[in-house]
């Protein structure tokens, strides 16, 4: 592996091999997402407790400072929205010239696998692979799923991870299931959590993100279960605790429990 590439992995990636990477790219396709509405108000407090950020161009220049050193993973995917014909019909919106000006630890896109665009969309990872492998550059695909909420099962989410990685993506993220194991194991890059099932509780999410790690998962890469949270610095210093120190999800619990009270 090139220094570069080696390099900007390392970035990401912890030296735990374990890695909390927080989204706020959710309006390319969604516009103001509850709680997202100012994306800079709302990752100050918990941008301390992440490993880098998954963000657009647009909201990186307007709402995070510059000066930081957080680790930025360019989302360079879109064209597409809530209310549009089709959700899987994306492009790529963000040239490799754009993705090194911004000083991008890596990029990231999303795949449609089993849709109508399905070839378009895997060509699109295949052309970002091609374009972040002559400048080291990593690409973290997304195993997006759209609407169709059911297709959150291991044998898609195996078959959909196992593709992106056959590609050349450096890290896959993809959903949490029932049976995970299968869809790490059969993923021969490492693999982060998009996220799970509707929860009611945050001891639902503790659990699914400690049975993710314990099965082979580096980490997370969780959005709406933390800054949707009523409490976000208490649930991102929880989920840490799983992914970087083992923590048990009864110990997640008690770190939300005593921080959010603080």
């Amino acid at each position: 592996m090139e220094w570069g590439m080696a390099n900007r992995l390392a970035r990401l990636i912890q030296s735990d091999g374990h890695c909390l990477f927080m989204p706020i790219d959710h309006g390319y396709f969604q516009g103001p997402t509850r709680k997202l509405e100012a994306p800079g108000e709302t990752l100050e407090p918990i941008l301390p407790y992440a490993d880098a950020v998954f963000v657009t161009r647009g909201v990186l220049r307007s709402a995070i400072n510059p000066a930081g050193t957080k680790p930025i993973i360019l989302r360079v995917s879109g064209g597409t929205s809530m209310v549009g014909a089709d959700l899987a019909n994306e492009g790529i919106t963000t040239d490799i010239d754009e993705v090194i000006r911004l000083n991008a630890s890596a990029m990231g896109l999303s795949i449609f696998v089993g849709t109508d665009y399905e070839k378009e969309s895997l060509l699109n990872l295949s052309k970002l692979v091609n374009e972040g492998e002559k400048y080291g550059i990593p690409v973290m695909a997304v195993t997006a799923v759209g609407k169709e909420l059911d297709k959150r099962d291991a044998r898609y989410l195996a078959l959909a991870s196992r593709i992106a990685a056959e590609l050349g993506a450096r890290i896959v993220k993809t959903y949490w299931c029932e049976n995970f194991e299968r869809v790490v194991n059969g993923c021969p890059v490492p693999v982060v959590m998009a996220g799970g099932p509707q929860t009611e509780t945050e001891l639902e999410v503790f659990q699914f993100v400690h049975d993710g790690i314990q099965k082979g998962a580096i980490g997370v890469n969780l959005g709406r279960n933390i800054w949707q949270n009523e409490h976000p610095v208490a649930m991102i210093r929880a989920l840490r605790a799983v992914v970087h120190d083992d923590a048990t999800p009864e110990q997640a619990q008690e770190i939300y429990d005593t921080v959010k009270n603080e």
